[in-house]
Order: C-alpha cells, then structure tokens, then sequence
C-alpha cells in the first residue's frame, strides 16, 4: 500500500517488511528551541527553504559533537516546512543498500512534495561497502536523480569514514600539489559531494544554561538555583549539551 503524503509527513524505511511505514507520533521540537546554534539553523533553513521553492539546492551533512543538536535541527524543519510541502524519509546505515527502490518509489511520486532522505548517525567502518549507493542519490550515474530529493545526513565524523595514518603517509608533494593516496581519495570524496557541510561544536556553558532557561520558561524558579542544579546535573554526566540540557529539565522538572 502506498503512502498517502497528504497525510503522512514522515515515513522509516523497514528493511525487514521491505516497504516504508508512516510515523504516527513526530517529536515535536521546534527550530526556536534550539539554542546556541544559529549560524547552523539558518543556513540549513535556507538550504530547505530554496529547495522547497525549486532553487538550487545542495545535499547537506550535519558533523559534530553528540548531543548539539544536529538530529533535531533536522526534526525541527519538518515541523516548521511540513505545511510547504517538505517530507522525510528515515532509513537506517545499514539499510542504505534499499536506497535505489526507495529513489524509485518516490519518482512516482508528485512534485508537489519535496522529500528529504534522513540518515541519522552515518559512518563507516573499514572496510564497509554500504555507503557506495550513497553515491547514486548524491551524484547519480547513468541515470539521474530525482531532483524533488534531497540527502540530510548527521555524523560524529567529518570524513565519514575512518582515515589511517598510513594513508597519509602515502600522500605527498607533486609539483606543488597535495596528491592524496588513492584509498584516502575515495573517502574524502564521500564527504565532499554534500554540497552543504554544518559543523556542531560542544555547547559552553553560557549556551547550556541559556537552553535550560528555555526549557524551564513556564516554570517560575529561581534562576540561580536553577542553573546550579543544572551545572551539578551536567557534571554528573560529564557533558554540557544541549542533549543534556533536555534530560535535565525531563528529570528535574516536578522539583521546580
């Protein structure tokens, strides 16, 4: 059966049935909940917004820290875009060799929607071969790809794929130009065909406290005694982000 996107603004991909199953409940974070990452949030924005309108559009990868937010940026959007025709379509690392029937379902589909293809946590092992029909999507073959889809992916590397020292070892100097080994070529290729690349960095601590305080805005409180309650949460975790900013106000709430 398929999917009704006048009604469904989110689907997953199970690779087990084979077929893409609607999601019934979205996490309804909103783009002006996420704080200390603005530079970010607007260039995606903008990214979305042109390829919403028909513009020239680029394939976007979200790199950083855990935990500062590049997943719900990505949520947030389809909240905020879901009425201008935006959609999204999760699937899974290990399910990317599905990529090309998913690409196929949705040339059927209408313009009139605009598909992003999230892949959430994506990297690579050596060698993994699973990101090889990434390539379709991102720069297509013989055939071209759909131009109503779009590739946002989030990933704790940079590169995608790990890089071994002996790789670089293996580049060098020809007259003047930095020519890469051959394997290391190939993996920094992958990340290159994202035409839009967004860098998350560790929150600071002005930024941590900011995003608790926009948490707790319907709550009156103390706000010094809330933000050491927050500083102690953080330290027990060892982390500062605003992912951590979120479970401290889901623990802490009913205290304030």
């Amino acid at each position: 059966m398929r999917i009704d996107w006048h009604q469904v603004y989110a689907a997953i991909w199970r690779s087990r049935s084979q077929k893409l199953k609607p999601v019934v409940r979205l996490d309804p974070v909103r783009l002006d909940e996420l704080q200390g990452i603005d530079r970010q949030k607007q260039a995606i924005i903008d990214n979305t917004q042109h390829f919403l309108e028909g513009k020239t559009s680029n394939h976007a990868l979200l790199w950083g820290a855990r935990g500062t937010g590049k997943s719900s940026v990505i949520k947030a959007l389809l909240n905020e875009m879901a009425p201008q025709g935006l959609r999204i379509i999760q699937i899974d690392k290990d399910d990317l060799s599905f990529l090309p029937e998913i690409l196929d379902e949705l040339e059927e589909e209408s313009e009139q929607f605009r598909f992003i293809i999230f892949c959430d946590d994506l990297s690579f092992e050596a060698g993994e071969s699973t990101y090889k029909p990434l390539k379709t999507l991102l720069e297509g073959g013989l055939e071209l790809p759909p131009e109503h889809v779009r590739l946002y992916a989030t990933s704790n590397r940079r590169h995608l794929l790990p890089e071994k020292q002996s790789e670089n070892q293996l580049s060098g100097l020809v007259d003047g130009e930095v020519h890469y080994a051959d394997s290391l070529e190939d993996k920094l290729a992958l990340s290159d065909r994202f035409g839009l690349t967004l860098s998350f960095y560790p929150a600071n601590w002005e930024n941590y406290f900011a995003i608790v305080e926009k948490l707790f805005a319907d709550i009156s409180t103390d706000t010094s005694q809330l933000h050491e309650a927050a500083r102690l949460y953080a330290m027990g975790r060892g982390s500062h982000s605003g992912r951590t900013a979120k479970q401290f106000y889901q623990y802490y709430r009913a205290q304030f």
